[in-house]
C-alpha cells in the first residue's frame, strides 16, 4: 500500500524532469536543493520506487519515474484549469505569463511591444524568453509561444500570426573590400554567413540551400542576432529578416529579386484555453501584429 505523500512533491518531481538538475529546478521553485533533495526522497518513499538515476550529468527518469509523469501532467493540467475557473475579469490581470519566441521576433518586435502591455495590465508580470529553439508549452516551459513551424502533434492550437520576408545582405565595407555582387553566379564566390547546421532549431533556417545547394557559410552562428553583427562587421553576406536588416544603414540588400518568406505562429496549449490571462496576452500579440501592418514584415520599398 503506498504510503501517504505531500502532493506538493509531484510539482517538485516535475520542476526536476524539466530542469534536468537538481540545481536549475530548486531555483526555478525558490527553494534550496537541499529542501529539493529531501522533497524527492519523501515521493520516492511514499511511492516506494526510485524515480531518478543520480549522475554527475543530471538526473535521469527511472522506468518508474517515467510512469509517474504522464499522472503528475495529468495532475498538473487539472489544477491548472481549476485556477483558471477562479481569474476574475473585473480584477484585471495579475500572476506571471512567460513568452518563448525566436531571438529576432522577440527582441525586435514584441520587445518593444512589452511597455504596452505593461500599462495595460499593470498587475501583470511578463516573461519574455527570446532564443533560437523551440518551446514545449507541455512542460510548461512557456505560457505561449510563436515558432516559425505550425506544430504537428500535441493539444495544442496554432493560429498564424505573419508571413515575413528574408533578403541576402552584406555590408559596404564588405563590397568595397570584396567588389559588387550584381548576379547570382557570383554568390558562390563569397565566403558566408550562417547557422551552424546542427543548431537549426527548425527546417525554416536552411536558407543557403533554397539560394543555391552550393552555398556554404565558412562562418557559422547559432542565432540570426549574432548573424546580422557579423555581416555588419564585414564577415561575408548572410540571409537575414528584412524587418531586422532595413534599421541598419551599414548594410546593403544584393540582388533584391531574391526574396525569401518565412511565417510566424502563435501557439497555446489546450490545457490553457480558460485561463484569461493567456488569452488576454495572445489577443493583445495579433493585435500589435495587425496594427503594425504588413509594411513591418515585408519590404515594399523594392517591389513585391
Amino acid at each position: 500500500m503506498m504510503r501517504k505523500f505531500d502532493w506538493n512533491d509531484l510539482q517538485a518531481f516535475l520542476a526536476v524532469v524539466r530542469a534536468g538538475r537538481l540545481t536549475v529546478a530548486a531555483r526555478r521553485l525558490g527553494i534550496d536543493h537541499s529542501t529539493l533533495s529531501r522533497r524527492i526522497a519523501g515521493l520516492e518513499a511514499a511511492i516506494g520506487a526510485v524515480l531518478f538515476d543520480r549522475r554527475s550529468a543530471g538526473y535521469s527518469l527511472t522506468a518508474e519515474g517515467e510512469r509517474l509523469v504522464v499522472d503528475a501532467e495529468a495532475m498538473e493540467s487539472l489544477a491548472v484549469r481549476i485556477r483558471a475557473r477562479q481569474d476574475d475579469p473585473a480584477q484585471g490581470l495579475t500572476g506571471s505569463i512567460r513568452i518563448g519566441t525566436p531571438e529576432a521576433w522577440g527582441t525586435y518586435f514584441l520587445a518593444p511591444q512589452l511597455n504596452l502591455l505593461a500599462q495595460q495590465h499593470p498587475e501583470l508580470e511578463v516573461e519574455l524568453i527570446a532564443n533560437p529553439r523551440m518551446f514545449s508549452l507541455s512542460k510548461r516551459e512557456a505560457d505561449i509561444a510563436v515558432s516559425m513551424t505550425r506544430p504537428e502533434q500535441g493539444r495544442l492550437y496554432a493560429r498564424r500570426l505573419n508571413d515575413y520576408e528574408l533578403g541576402i545582405y552584406a555590408a559596404q565595407d564588405y563590397l568595397q573590400r570584396h567588389g559588387v555582387i550584381d548576379n547570382k553566379a557570383q554568390l558562390e564566390q563569397h565566403a558566408w554567413v550562417g547557422y551552424v547546421e546542427d543548431l537549426m532549431w527548425s527546417r525554416e533556417l536552411d536558407y543557403l540551400s533554397e539560394i543555391s545547394p552550393a552555398l556554404r557559410p565558412r562562418i557559422r552562428i547559432s542565432n540570426i542576432i549574432s548573424q546580422m553583427a557579423a555581416v555588419v562587421g564585414g564577415a561575408g553576406p548572410g540571409v537575414l529578416p528584412c524587418f531586422m536588416a532595413r534599421g541598419e544603414n551599414r548594410l546593403v540588400r544584393l540582388l533584391p529579386e531574391i526574396r525569401l518568406y518565412r511565417s510566424y505562429w502563435l501557439i497555446t496549449h489546450a490545457d490553457a484555453r480558460d485561463i484569461l490571462r493567456v488569452n488576454v496576452v495572445a489577443d493583445f500579440i495579433v493585435e500589435r501584429v495587425q496594427a503594425e501592418g504588413e509594411k513591418f514584415w515585408i519590404d515594399h520599398a523594392i517591389g513585391r
